[in-house]
């Protein structure tokens, strides 16, 4: 009965108490990887939707600025000498003693009008000199001033904002980073503590069934009573084993999780390549939206001058004619040159020898108010007139076949009484 008690005491500590397993332990869900490089991406988008916006704002505060500057410039006193010269003199210095312009690389382009909104009183330091005033300039007062500023992507200015963000989201990922590490150095420590934990537990309980085997040879009488727990200690060894596995599988988990973040930093210089590419990029795609604003503007400036000057040039030639602005724009829209002389030829035989210029029909499907002839000229060409206010004509619309439709539409919109 001794040795039957003295089993039983080293027996009573529980077998199966296994320290808890940490909640660091079960590693990260497949979701928040995925969320990790989200993060990523957002942080990039905000620093290019933040660069732009922020170089926009500050083209707008430097108009500002030099609007409130170059105003101030122009307030000149016509005692004082001559305006034009004043003015010239008193902006070219606002220009060069701007430490924007001097340093921060921004591009101003000033313009000054006189108080008649034609004379050009500045444009630049380039800019031909003005004749002289007989009046040194007094009757261009008070001048009006206009600025377009814009701040080049390789300017200082905008470089600064740009090197601003690129630090600000190095820093943020840089920082992301190093908390993804930690959480993942964390939960390797646990997973090897608990490990180490269950293997020192796995050695006490193979000494203590080596202790009682040893006592079990020795008390073969009582061999019955000591069965249950013998096996009672197998089956818990063999459940430490197992547990001992899965610790070993996740602990390989958590570190190719590790391997993971070395990836996210490799994939982290990637995308600062891209980034910089992107950046390079988009600087391009900006000088050529100004080189193709550039070009508009030319052209919208060439295609009104050539209007004027074909208004001008009809209104002279053919006194019987009156010749409406929309019969301007179709005469250009024309294209081929040909076509423009024949549909000029046949407007001179209208305006000289009305009898003689050729077949004219009214048109039909307008308004009731409206009585408009249609004339036609090298084949397809269409010239629209009716009776002329202040002249005997008035021509209303030129165009060709593939214009009829646009041109019928255009008169029957005219008012009553055209």
């Amino acid at each position: 009965m001794s040795a039957t008690m003295e089993i039983d005491a080293d027996a009573s500590p529980d077998h199966g108490a296994v320290p808890p397993e940490p909640e660091t332990v079960r590693g990260r869900n497949p979701l928040e990887q995925l969320a990790s490089f989200r993060f990523t991406y957002l942080a990039i988008f905000l620093f290019l939707i933040a660069y732009v916006f922020s170089i926009e704002a500050f083209e707008t505060v430097m108009e500002r600025h030099f609007l409130a500057a170059i105003a101030e410039a122009i307030d000149v006193d016509p005692a004082e000498g001559s305006v034009a010269d004043q003015i010239s003199e008193r902006v070219s210095t606002v220009l060069r003693e701007s430490p924007w312009i001097r340093i921060g690389r921004v591009r101003v382009r000033p313009i000054v009008l006189g108080a008649d909104g034609r004379t050009l009183l500045f444009a630049g330091p380039r800019a031909p000199p003005l004749p002289p005033s007989p009046t040194g300039g007094e009757e261009w007062l008070p001048a009006r001033a206009d600025v377009d500023v814009s701040v080049p992507h390789n300017a200082l200015a905008a470089n600064g904002i740009l090197v601003l963000y690129a630090a600000m989201l190095m820093t943020t990922l840089f920082a992301y980073t190093r908390r993804l590490a930690r959480l993942q150095k964390a939960a390797i420590e646990a997973v090897t503590s608990q490990r180490a934990a269950l293997a020192e537990r796995a050695g006490t309980i193979e000494g203590e069934l080596a202790d009682v085997r040893q006592r079990l040879a020795d008390t073969l009488p009582e061999k019955e009573i000591y069965t249950e727990e013998i096996e009672s200690l197998q089956t818990e060894r063999g459940r430490l084993l197992a547990q001992v596995e899965e610790v070993e599988r996740r602990e390989e988990a958590l570190r190719a999780q590790a391997v993971g973040a070395r990836e996210l930093l490799e994939e982290r210089e990637t995308l600062e390549e891209l980034l910089e590419e992107a950046t390079q990029d988009l600087t391009q795609k900006d000088d050529e939206i100004r080189q193709l604003q550039k070009q508009v503007r030319r052209t919208s400036r060439g295609a009104s001058k050539e209007a004027d000057g074909l208004a001008r040039r009809l209104a002279t030639l053919y006194k019987n004619l009156e010749v409406d602005g929309h019969a301007i724009d179709g005469i250009l829209a024309l294209g081929d040159e040909s076509q423009k002389l024949r549909a000029e030829e046949a407007m001179k035989k209208l305006s000289d020898d009305p009898e003689a210029a050729g077949v004219r029909r009214k048109v039909g499907g307008l308004p009731p108010h409206l009585n408009i002839f249609e004339q036609g000229f090298a084949g397809k060409g269409r010239i629209y007139t009716t009776k002329g206010r202040s002249r005997r004509f008035r021509i209303l619309a030129v165009g060709a076949k593939n214009s009829q439709k646009t041109d019928l539409e255009y008169l029957s919109r005219l008012p009553k009484g055209t």
